[in-house]
């Protein structure tokens, strides 16, 4: 039978032949908490009478969502978790080390294996070819004493980007106008499966931004084929080995496909409160931000950073508008530093924090004060989302927030580049 990406993953991890509505019993290559979600999961663990874990090897903490610890009770949390990790033999990345995600990618995730964490971002390792999809805290722990879950096999949205992008538009611009198109619940227990001529020339980067953003249109996973793109960014840290190809079936059948031309796509903007209350750039002039965020697991790559740093070389940040940077991993900040792009980013006003999730969840590091306005790289925007329910949050690119960044209002990177 012709399968789609989430079936025949889903099949492979069940060992039986499954199709969209089917239930699957999988085997879990991969399960993951982060310090937020973590404790709750470690409790329930215990709770339950586990006395050991299936994997520790393919088992993960993650310190990286208040890292460093902003208060007494997440330094706590932290202890609880750093001893979780020694007791049982689970892998712990400890503060500094990064975001789960981009971890996760670099050193963890695997084609053709099931992935699961407790966080809704988990589905950025579709990226990679991976049924990489978030859990509840306890049914993390469920699959930490039992190694294996259960999915209602999802339907299949396609997705398929034709065309090329033009100058100061990418894969951020993408998904922002995909969740506009469809709303935030126009994929609501799907797969968003990506293909298409651009997607085929996708370096990773922009795989991984717009896998990240799956859930924001209601997503179960966002899936990318597992092909040479793959191999050549596992080869990059020694991975290769993990490798191995992973497409669609040629006749596989969609409930639905979506046809996006990258040609006719602009420098797109979510305004607040909602991930799909879009508008192009262009048409938010005049909107004063008094913080432009660069970072996350969206957007918090070397490549993401380069493409601000390109846009801000030589000049200065606005007066009126604070900059603020965190690197997606350890690797990422050191990479950027090698190459000169932190010192381009501080000398023009940056404020370089701690590689983490930092003002992405309103935790530290960028609190918005009342009223105030941030134009992030991030991938949600709800109200309160960065620490106050008094504050607004625009979502967009990093070409964007870089030439934000430097007029203090929303911008269209086109004008500066």
């Amino acid at each position: 039978m012709a399968k789609t990406l989430a079936e025949k993953l889903l099949s492979l991890a069940s060992g039986i032949d499954v199709k969209a509505g089917d239930i699957a019993v999988a085997r879990v290559g991969l399960a993951f908490v982060q310090d937020t979600t973590g404790p709750l999961t470690l409790k329930e663990f215990e709770k339950a009478g586990f006395e050991k874990l299936t994997n520790p090897k393919r088992t993960a903490l993650f310190l990286d969502h208040a890292a460093p610890s902003p208060n007494r009770q997440q330094a706590t949390d932290h202890i609880g978790m750093r001893n979780f990790a020694a007791r049982y033999g689970a892998r712990l990345y400890d503060i500094g080390e990064g975001v789960c995600h981009q971890l996760v990618a670099e050193e963890l995730a695997r084609p053709g294996e099931v992935i699961v964490g407790a966080d809704s971002h988990t589905v950025t390792a579709g990226a990679l070819g991976a049924f990489a999809t978030g859990m509840g805290s306890s049914d993390i722990a469920v699959v930490f004493g039992l190694g294996e879950t259960w999915f209602r096999v999802p339907e299949t949205i396609r997705v398929a980007v034709s065309g090329v992008f033009q100058k100061g538009v990418s894969a951020k611009d993408l998904i922002l106008h995909l969740i506009g198109l469809i709303g935030a619940d126009g994929a609501t227990y799907k797969s968003l499966e990506f293909g298409g001529d651009v997607v085929a020339s996708m370096p990773m980067t922009g795989r991984i931004t717009i896998a990240n953003m799956a859930v924001e249109a209601g997503a179960k996973v966002g899936l990318f084929p597992s092909d040479e793109v793959t191999r050549g960014f596992l080869a990059t840290y020694g991975r290769e080995a993990d490798y191995q190809p992973l497409v669609p079936d040629s006749d596989a059948v969609y409930e639905r496909v979506v046809a996006i031309d990258a040609s006719s796509l602009e420098p797109t903007v979510s305004r607040p409160h909602a991930v799909d209350n879009t508008a192009l750039a262009k048409d938010l002039k005049g909107i004063k931000i008094q913080q432009v965020f660069i970072g996350t697991c969206t957007n918090g790559r070397l490549e993401d950073l380069e493409a601000a740093a390109a846009i801000l070389r030589g000049k200065k940040r606005h007066p009126g508008t604070r900059l603020v940077v965190a690197p997606a991993s350890r690797r990422v900040l050191l990479a950027a530093m090698e190459k000169g792009v932190i010192t381009t980013l501080v000398e023009a006003g940056a404020a370089i924090v701690t590689a983490g999730c930092a003002a992405c969840l309103g935790l530290h590091q960028g609190v918005l004060g009342d009223g105030e306005a941030c134009l992030s790289t991030a991938n949600r925007n709800f109200l309160g989302r960065m620490g106050n329910p008094e504050a607004f949050v625009y979502l967009a690119s990093p070409e964007t927030a870089a030439a934000t960044a430097l007029r203090g209002d929303i911008t269209d990177p086109r004008e500066v580049l």
